[in-house]
């Protein structure tokens, strides 16, 4: 059997080597299923100071929203922000024609603050990172959010 040596990344050429990943295989996943409507989707919330307190990103992709991060510095946590980077994300997704919203938060986030926002728990994922777990929500977007 041939051997392949694998040449492993540091941590700069990682970040490289994702754009690469992600464009390979969106290009693959369009091909297949006919959607090429992928966007990134990002916003953000900045104090007084022009510094980002509270930010989200993901992508839309086929009629779904993927939220990969959302983040509250934790000074800013229960004043709403959270929720008001939540809701424009949705209205965003739908306004781009997503009819769900996916994403994954760990035992240890906010599994409370996306229940309370309609999330759905579809999946838990135990052992993600060790003695915790990583929980996938969905929450179907009604028309016109």
């Amino acid at each position: 059997m041939k051997k392949f040596p694998v040449e492993f990344c540091d941590e700069s050429e990682c970040l490289a080597l994702d754009a690469f990943l992600v464009e390979q295989i969106y290009q693959f996943n369009a091909e297949t299923t006919g959607y090429r409507d992928a966007l990134l989707l990002g916003g953000r919330l900045r104090d007084e100071a022009g510094e980002i307190v509270a930010a989200f990103n993901g992508h839309t992709w086929g009629a779904c929203c993927v939220i990969a991060h959302l983040w509250v510095h934790e000074a800013r946590r229960r004043d709403g922000l959270g929720r008001a980077l939540l809701q424009a994300a949705e209205a965003e997704a739908s306004r781009r024609g997503c009819e769900q919203v996916v994403l994954l938060t760990h035992s240890f986030q906010a599994p409370a603050f996306y229940e309370r926002h309609g999330y759905a728990r579809q999946a838990v994922i135990h052992g993600w990172p060790k003695g915790h777990a990583d929980i996938v929500y969905l929450k179907r977007l009604a028309a016109g959010v």
